[in-house]
């Protein structure tokens, strides 16, 4: 079946330090220039989205807020939905997207990448809230991310682990690989998996969640990726590529993936 829609990761695939990638925003272009819907799938919880759009536009990417799908605007909707009261465990950046909600109504621990929020009063703070009940919801679990230096740091997933071994619980992970975040993003083309494919550097959330979901895996040798990393999952990714420029030319050869 042909690739009618694209889901892109963005750090570390688009973007790396706040500075575009050499040849991504062209070969976004490129899938756009061929008819292909896009949409960008982040796991990012240091930037609200509003943020973000600024960002990604101020390095020339054209994209509409339509496109831009992240786990607090989906953290959002759900808690507006449920009625929660949350308890939030994030970065300080991020607490516009969570603006307005309400302090009454059943409790919800919210953890997303605090950065230096991570401390063990605020850890222990959300422990306490769902020991006493509260649901507990992830933005993302990934385990590391690169950083604006060059180097990997710790992202939520230890974070989500070690509260999830204190409270023996187990948390609902609204971003990659969550099958209900990529399937926002097929809902939102109009596109079946077996239409789509997702390109993203972290072998487990955005491949091994996207092959999971039905959709094709390209991984990308660019971001957070280290030599080995398509052995990491099984089956392995649908194709492994230098970068989004290579992704793109594989996505419009015609030749499959």
């Amino acid at each position: 079946m042909a690739i009618k829609g694209v889901l892109l990761d963005l750090g570390g695939v688009v973007f790396t330090g706040g500075e575009a990638l050499p040849g991504a925003i062209d070969a976004v272009g490129r899938l756009r220039e061929a008819g292909l819907a896009i949409r960008f799938l982040t796991n990012t919880t240091r930037t609200p989205h509003a943020a973000l759009l600024a960002n990604l536009r101020g390095m020339g990417l054209a994209i509409d807020e339509g496109e831009l799908l992240t786990p607090a605007i989906t953290a959002r909707r759900l808690i507006e939905a449920e009625g929660y009261a949350p308890h939030l465990l994030i970065h300080p950046a991020l607490t516009e997207d969570f603006a307005g909600l309400p302090d009454a109504g059943e409790p919800a621990m919210v953890i997303g990448d605090a950065g230096d929020g991570f401390s063990y009063d605020a850890l222990n703070a959300a422990f306490r809230r769902l020991e006493s009940g509260a649901a507990f919801l992830a933005l993302a679990n990934n385990r590391s991310f690169r950083d604006a230096d060059g180097e990997l740091s710790l992202d939520a997933g230890p974070f989500v682990a070690a509260l999830a071994f204190a409270s023996e619980r187990e948390p609902l992970v609204l971003g990659k690989p969550a099958p209900d975040f990529f399937a926002a993003g097929l809902a939102s083309m109009d596109c079946a998996a077996g239409e789509a494919a997702m390109v993203g550097d972290d072998v487990e959330s955005d491949v091994g969640g996207a092959m999971d979901a039905g959709i094709a895996g390209i991984l990308v040798r660019s971001g957070k990726y280290r030599p080995g990393d398509e052995t990491r999952i099984d089956p392995p990714p649908s194709a492994l590529v230098a970068d989004l420029a290579a992704a793109a030319e594989l996505l419009l050869s015609g030749e499959g993936i």
